[in-house]
């Protein structure tokens, strides 16, 4: 898979002057993920009236520059697109890319707002991370790497690492398992390489249409795990439940903040008509759903992972088909051991364990708490 088109103008170009002399380039500015770390800093934003301006441990913190012109934001765009690019870009009036430099992948989102041209630089380790390190609360991921169908949803708001999740998950089914494995991503972030797994990734936009047409491809190409980028709309959604149900097994994401609000997202997607049809269906097709957000460590080195994970054993699929979705959150508490049969965690738990392990303050923690009472008593637990 080749980088953007050499057509575009070099990212080592000198475009913006800084106030102590330095013309810096779309290199220098991409320099600083690797120099500080993609744990620290995980994007930098372009726009015109600001200076360019990074994410920092979750916080924005701008450069000590002048602020942007739209001219300087153009050119810096021009190093990141290619001719064609944009054209679209220009027509579309936002356009989502990827691009590989300084040793990563980044991921773009480039865009017009009332000032002129920005640009969202979302930055990415070139490799998936290994699946031990990626923070789960338990040995859950062991059961999810080894099943050969259903559903498995990762959630979280823009930023909480739902693909960097998955993609350990799949990289470690390709070093293991001699298997067909299909991505349809947009676009794609991680590079994954085939081991004993063969790996197709495609991306939308530049090998297929939208992930509807992806999908009922998918179905035709002998896959055993799919991974669909995001379920975005209704017919999307139906052909992932479809692919879940007929024996693959299948990772997407959805932009929920829990696990129930994962399902009651799917089931809202459909008609009232059909949602009873789709309730059965998906606690037929569920396998996992891993709500998680990145909380800011209390050594100040970067984010870790907070995870909510429910596993769809046979009185949860019986909720969900009865669409009771309010007595989830009841399962997750009860049935935490660490065993196949259960594993699963509450975000208030989760956040709890990691307060006891010194991982992150107990102030960040209650933070980032759905219910602070449960947390309270989370916290309480784990130090009797």
């Amino acid at each position: 898979m080749d980088p953007k088109p050499q057509s575009r103008r070099s990212m080592d170009s000198k475009v913006y002057r800084v106030s102590d002399g330095r013309v810096l380039s779309m290199s220098d500015l991409l320099k600083y993920f690797s120099h500080a770390g993609t744990l620290r800093v995980s994007d930098l934003h372009l726009k015109v009236g600001c200076p360019p301006t990074y994410r920092l441990d979750g916080l924005l913190q701008p450069m000590k520059g002048p602020p942007l012109d739209e001219a300087t934001t153009a050119a810096l765009l021009e190093t990141l697109l290619c001719p064609a690019e944009l054209e679209q870009l220009k027509t579309r009036r936002s356009l989502d890319g990827s691009v590989f430099a300084e040793g990563l992948q980044f991921r773009l989102n480039c865009f017009f707002d009332m000032d002129g041209p920005a640009i969202a630089v979302r930055a990415l380790d070139a490799k998936a991370p290994r699946v031990e390190g990626v923070g789960f609360p338990n040995d859950v991921w062991r059961d999810i790497v080894a099943r050969q169908h259903g559903l498995v949803l990762v959630t979280g708001i823009t930023g909480a690492g739902k693909s960097t999740t998955i993609a350990a998950l799949i990289a470690h089914i390709a070093r293991t398992r001699p298997c067909r494995i299909i991505t349809l991503e947009d676009p794609i972030e991680y590079r994954l390489t085939s081991e004993r797994a063969m790996i197709s990734q495609r991306e939308v936009g530049r090998d297929v249409p939208d992930f509807a047409r992806g999908l009922r491809d998918c179905l035709r190409e002998d896959p055993d795990v799919i991974f669909v980028g995001e379920m975005r709309d209704l017919e999307s959604a139906t052909w992932t439940l479809t692919a879940a149900e007929t024996g693959h097994l299948v990772f997407s994401t959805l932009h929920t903040r829990d696990a129930r609000g994962a399902v009651t997202r799917l089931l809202d997607m459909f008609p009232p008509s059909r949602q009873d049809e789709v309730a059965s269906q998906l606690s037929l097709g569920l396998a996992y759903v891993i709500a998680q957000k990145l909380i800011p460590r209390a050594d100040g080195a970067g984010r870790v992972a907070a995870m909510e994970i429910m596993n769809n054993t046979p009185a949860v699929a019986n909720i969900i088909r009865t669409q009771k979705v309010e007595q989830l959150y009841t399962q997750l508490q009860t049935r935490c051991k660490d065993i196949p049969s259960e594993r699963m965690v509450t975000m208030e738990r989760s956040l709890a364990l990691l307060v006891a392990a010194e991982t992150v303050t107990e102030d960040e923690a209650r933070r980032w708490a759905h219910d602070i009472a449960t947390f309270e008593d989370e916290l309480a637990r784990t130090q009797a």
